[in-house]
C-alpha cells in the first residue's frame, strides 16, 4: 500500500521517479481503508529534502499512511519558500485536538544551544506533552532525541570537543527487541551533531533501555520500556550525499570542519560517497511502523491510553 501525501508535494514527483508508490489525497478518498495517521514535526531547515528522505523510508511498507506535516508557529522557516509552508504544513494549534497513530520529530541544527535557549522550546515541550495523550508512538531523531530524553527523563546532553560527523559502525545490543529485529549484529549509520547523550546517564534511568550503540559515536537507539517512545541519535534517513553537502557547504563558508569519518572513498572529498546504511534505515522505520504503530495502535484513536513513560 502507498503513503498518502498532499497533492502537489514535491516529494511525490521525486519518489515516483524512484518507483516508490505514493498516492495523493484525491485518489486516497476512493479507498475504504482506515490509514495510519502519521505526523512529522519537521524542524530541519531544508524542509523539502527532509520530507522526501523520511517519506521515502515510510513508503517501503504494505501499510497505507495518511501524512500530516507540522511546523512550529514560534519559529518561521527561512530556508523554505513561504508558499510551500503555507500549502503543505500545519501548526500545533491546527492539530492539538486531533489524534495520531505515530509522530516523528526531526533533528534541528540547534544542539549547541541550551534547550531553553531554543526559540521554540516551549512550543516543542507542549507538543511532547500532547504526544503523550494524543499520539500512540513517537520517534525522535538526532537533536529531537536529545530533547526528548531531557524532557521525558531528565537525561542531559553534553557538548563534544569536535563534531561527530561521519558514518559509524554500530552494535545491535538487544537483537530480540522488535525495533531492531532483523538488524545485523553490526550496521552503519550517519551522525552529524555537536552534542551527545551518555550511556552512564541512560543506565541510571530504569524507564529506558539502549538498543544500539557505536564504539566511536556512542549511544544510537534508546527505547522506553513501555515501548511508546523511541530516540535515535543519528540520521539514518540521510541520503548518500547529505553529509557531503554539509561538508562542502561549511568549506565554502570558511568554517572549521573535518572530513566526515568513514564516508568518502579513500577520504577523498572529490569522490562520490556510497550509501552503506540504506537497508537498516528502511528496516528501522518499517519495524517502528509495524510493531509499534500498526500492531499496537487501537483502531479507534480516541481510545489511545496516555503514555506513562
Amino acid at each position: 500500500m502507498p503513503i498518502k501525501i498532499p497533492s502537489g508535494l514535491p516529494a511525490g514527483e521525486i519518489l515516483s521517479r524512484e518507483n516508490i508508490f505514493v498516492m495523493d489525497e484525491h485518489r486516497a478518498v476512493t479507498q475504504d481503508i482506515r490509514p495510519l495517521r502519521l505526523a512529522i514535526l519537521n524542524l530541519m531547515p531544508t524542509k523539502i529534502t527532509t520530507e522526501t528522505q523520511i517519506i521515502r523510508l515510510l513508503s517501503n511498507t504494505p501499510l497505507q499512511i495518511e501524512l500530516t506535516l507540522l511546523q512550529t508557529a514560534s519559529h518561521a522557516s527561512t530556508h523554505t519558500a513561504e508558499a510551500h509552508m503555507t500549502a503543505f504544513y500545519r501548526t500545533f494549534d491546527d492539530v492539538r485536538d486531533e489524534r495520531f497513530d505515530g509522530l516523528i520529530i526531526t533533528g534541528a541544527p540547534v544542539e549547541n544551544l541550551d534547550f531553553t535557549d531554543v526559540d521554540y522550546w516551549d512550543e516543542l515541550c507542549a507538543i511532547m506533552a500532547w504526544s503523550k495523550t494524543n499520539v500512540y508512538s513517537t520517534l525522535h531523531i538526532c537533536w529531537a532525541a536529545q530533547a526528548g530524553l531531557w524532557y521525558h527523563y531528565g537525561i542531559p546532553k553534553y557538548s563534544l570537543p569536535e563534531k561527530m560527523f561521519g558514518v559509524f559502525a554500530h552494535d545491535t545490543l538487544q537483537p530480540s527487541h522488535p525495533l531492531v529485529r532483523g538488524f545485523d549484529e553490526t550496521f552503519s549509520a550517519p551522525h552529524s551533531r555537536h552534542t551527545e547523550v551518555r550511556r552512564a546517564d541512560i543506565e541510571k534511568c530504569p524507564k529506558v533501555e539502549i538498543l544500539a550503540e557505536s564504539a566511536e559515536a556512542g549511544v544510537y537507539i534508546v527505547a522506553s520500556r513501555k515501548r511508546r517512545l523511541f530516540f535515535v541519535t543519528g540520521h539514518s534517513e540521510y541520503d548518500a550525499g547529505t553529509l557531503a553537502a554539509e561538508y562542502h557547504r561549511d568549506v565554502e563558508r570558511g568554517l572549521p570542519i573535518a572530513l566526515p569519518r568513514h564516508y568518502f572513498p579513500h577520504d577523498d572529498p572529490t569522490l562520490p560517497p556510497r550509501n552503506t546504511w540504506r537497508s537498516h534505515a528502511h528496516l528501522l522505520f518499517s519495524n517502528w511502523l509495524n510493531y509499534f504503530v500498526y500492531q499496537a495502535t487501537p483502531y479507534d484513536l480516541t481510545s489511545i491510553a496516555t503514555v506513562t513513560e
